[in-house]
């Protein structure tokens, strides 16, 4: 069977025949030139060894190229193999921190802006995964569904942020309840819950979860991302010029700092790993390599006719016609015309 996969690329056959109008033009230029350039018997004496057969043959050559290149480009496929594709993949959670201490600057350029970056990448190198995103503060709730448009998940992605949560505060217990709830309407048993947070929990009531995370075999990942040095947590008006730190009632300029404890205990019980994304550390990144390579579910197995693809041949002939036409010399030998003529 022969196709061609790019077939539009076709229309630059309507190069051919303009190519062709420019050497025509040329050598109708050319022709009137000489005329003009003196007696015509004189001027084909000093011009009688060029060949104007060898030009033209060149010309073909160049058209030729030109029309080999352009099947190339549409990408000739003839030739065909039956391949086996199978079909696997994971359904990945991912609950968000969105407590104001995540705009916490001791990881640049934010605790927030760090782990968004770090959930993208992980976006990019998803192939037939499914992921789904939690907001979490004091309360939980799903920003995206599971799905495998990675766009749309992307574009909630960047929407979250501290003020979209109507309570604020680290509620873990919730943030993991959520994330199972929506595993839960998955049908895949490859599963995997990331929370990203600075683990400054002030509810305590994830004990429960965690035992519903283990039954159910599902993985929770843990990272802490922050320093354990107290940091302030700036304040930005409404067009994100910062006004300040984040104060208590007493007027104290409130700190922040990574509860590792809390983070390491929801990462054993779990047996998940737990990271940390500080200032320089590459434990997020770490562990979207992780994830990356994880096997997945086997999904669905199904056999696919594959397409031989054969411009390499068109691409080589076009390659051979120019190299032919640079080397075809226009001239002919000139050995007769000057025989014995100084003598």
């Amino acid at each position: 069977m022969f196709r061609f996969f790019d077939s539009q690329w076709l229309m630059g056959f309507a190069a051919v025949p303009l190519w062709a109008a420019l050497f025509w033009l040329a050598a109708l230029r050319r022709r009137r030139a000489l005329d003009a350039f003196g007696d015509g018997a004189l001027v084909a004496k000093l011009t009688e060894t060029v060949s104007i057969a060898a030009r033209r043959w060149k010309a073909v050559l160049v058209l030729c190229a030109v029309a080999f290149a352009v099947v190339a480009l549409a990408r000739p496929q003839f030739g065909t193999r039956v391949e086996t594709v199978r079909s696997v993949g994971q359904d990945i959670v991912v609950a968000v921190d969105l407590s104001r201490s995540m705009l916490a600057e001791d990881v640049a350029p934010s605790r927030l802006e760090r782990a968004r970056l770090a959930i993208l990448r992980l976006m990019s190198d998803l192939d037939g995964d499914r992921i789904g995103l939690v907001a979490f503060a004091g309360s939980a709730f799903v920003q995206s569904p599971l799905t495998t448009d990675y766009a749309a998940a992307g574009m909630f992605l960047n929407a979250m942020h501290p003020d979209m949560m109507p309570v604020q505060g680290t509620d873990l217990g919730a943030a993991l309840r959520v994330s199972l709830d929506a595993l839960d309407q998955g049908a895949r048993d490859a599963r995997v819950v990331v929370m990203v947070t600075d683990g400054e929990d002030q509810e305590d009531a994830f004990a429960a979860e965690l035992e519903r995370a283990a039954e159910a075999g599902v993985r929770v990942h843990v990272v802490g991302i922050g320093s354990v040095e107290g940091v302030p947590i700036p304040v930005y008006d409404a067009q994100g010029r910062r006004e300040g730190f984040l104060r208590d009632e007493d007027g104290a300029v409130v700190t922040t700092r990574l509860g590792e404890q809390t983070l390491r205990t929801v990462s054993e019980r779990t047996g998940a790993r737990y990271v940390t994304a500080g200032a320089g550390g590459s434990g997020f990144d770490d562990l979207v390599d992780e994830l990356m390579g994880a096997e997945g579910e086997a999904l669905e197995e199904r056999q696919v006719t594959r397409f031989e693809e054969q411009f390499q041949i068109f691409v080589g002939m076009a390659l051979a016609l120019l190299l032919a036409e640079w080397l075809w010399p226009e001239r002919r030998r000139a050995r007769a015309a000057w025989a014995g003529r100084f003598e």
